[in-house]
């Protein structure tokens, strides 16, 4: 055990991180692993791969480079945050960028980039590192109302969903623009802002169902299945069916030998069907419970930076969770998305250990005396009244 009085970075860090979150997130990074041992052996089978446990290891691969993201990252102040954050956002959607140009294409997108005997997708790192930097925009535009905060924000999307819609890669887009407009109604948007930004996004779905032929696919399917192949969906809905409230038990799953994304984008019917909605319900309470907690937390922290990232953060989390399990359950059209820590994939895995990693240094208990020093710093810096510890506190 690590005693209290112990003043080292590691016993400091021990008894001020969340240790509840951090329990939720190894839940499921375990559940991650009992689920790639059940959905993955299939799909190696039928890809021709020799060790049907091909998967299962790559994600043990994956998921140690991940720990030590995920606590390294955790161990960072908000001033470091933002600096790292900024950095890797940079980078990020400049390789975000070069996938358009030097990307291979995969059924009709250009999303990956090979880097030696790495595949890499730059959108996964980009989602939690442009979550940071809007929401410090955003807490600037509250903290300053005389820096154009907003408009910054406004052009901070812009350059991320420009590329992505280029990809295309319309999963990716819907999420951020949902957690940056999010974001955008917790700083205060007025009401023209939410007429505006309602229309273009309606014009912009329109476009895409009028324009990407699988956009127009996916969307008639969900609508109408008798108007396409809707083979993948069917095999999810009836592994649903077929495991009941307690499973057909490990390995017993019949309908997983079909699925053809069972260990990645399916894996929550995959779960459905050898463990039952005992287990489904079960991992959507630990999703509910890491959103809320987190936005619990931040609800109490002063720093409106912290308030605004912990809050985009969280809110990135569970809508990629829900998304995942209402493609699953048929109710809303294929978006290609991972269930978080669940699903397999080198990419989603360590971005996900990143942004969750930031989460738990932001929401880690700081000192009242250290958090008013640090907004005295900052409203010193930017010469700004609003951000002194007599603002803070009134």
């Amino acid at each position: 055990m690590i005693s209290r009085a112990e003043r080292t970075v590691v016993g400091e860090w021990w008894w001020t991180v969340d240790r509840l979150l951090l329990g939720a997130l190894a839940a499921l990074m375990i559940i991650g692993i009992v689920l790639a041992l059940a959905a993955s052996p299939p799909v190696a089978s039928r890809l021709g791969i020799a060790d049907p446990f091909h998967f299962v290891n790559r994600q043990v691969m994956f998921l140690l480079p991940a720990l030590i993201v995920l606590i390294g990252t955790s161990f960072l102040s908000p001033k470091q945050i933002r600096r790292v954050a900024l950095v890797l956002f940079l980078l990020f959607l400049g390789l975000v960028c070069a996938t358009l140009v030097f990307g291979p294409e995969v059924k009709g997108a250009r999303r990956w980039l090979n880097i030696g005997p790495i595949a890499l997708q730059p959108s996964e790192f980009l989602k939690p590192s442009f979550v940071i930097i809007a929401a410090w925009l955003f807490s600037e535009s509250v903290r300053r109302p005389e820096m154009p905060g907003q408009m910054m924000a406004v052009a901070l999307l812009g350059s991320v969903v420009t590329p992505l819609v280029l990809q295309p890669d319309f999963g990716q887009t819907m999420l951020v623009s949902l957690v940056w407009g999010g974001l955008f109604f917790l700083a205060g948007l007025r009401m023209i802002w939410v007429v505006g930004l309602g229309g273009v996004g309606a014009a912009g779905l329109f476009l895409a169902y009028q324009l990407v032929p699988h956009v127009t696919k996916r969307i008639d399917r969900f609508l109408d299945p008798e108007s396409g192949d809707t083979y993948q969906i069917d095999l999810a809905i009836d592994s649903f069916l077929n495991g009941g409230w307690l499973g057909q038990g490990p390995g017993e799953g019949t309908f997983k030998k079909m699925l053809p994304d069972g260990h990645t984008d399916f894996i929550f019917a995959v779960a459905a069907e050898e463990f039952g909605a005992v287990l489904c319900i079960m991992i959507a309470c630990l999703f509910a419970f890491i959103v809320l907690r987190a936005l619990s937390r931040a609800m109490h922290d002063e720093d409106p930076f912290v308030r605004f990232a912990v809050a985009g953060l969280a809110m990135l989390f569970g809508l990629q969770s829900c998304i995942n399990m209402m493609v699953n359950l048929h109710m809303m059209p294929a978006k290609g998305m991972t269930l978080p820590f669940v699903s397999y994939g080198g990419s989603s895995l360590l971005s996900l250990a990143f942004g969750m990693g930031m989460l738990l240094a932001l929401t880690r208990r700081r000192p009242r005396s250290a958090t008013l020093a640090e907004l005295e710093r900052l409203g010193t810096r930017l010469g700004s009244p609003a951000s002194t510890p007599a603002a803070a506190t009134a």
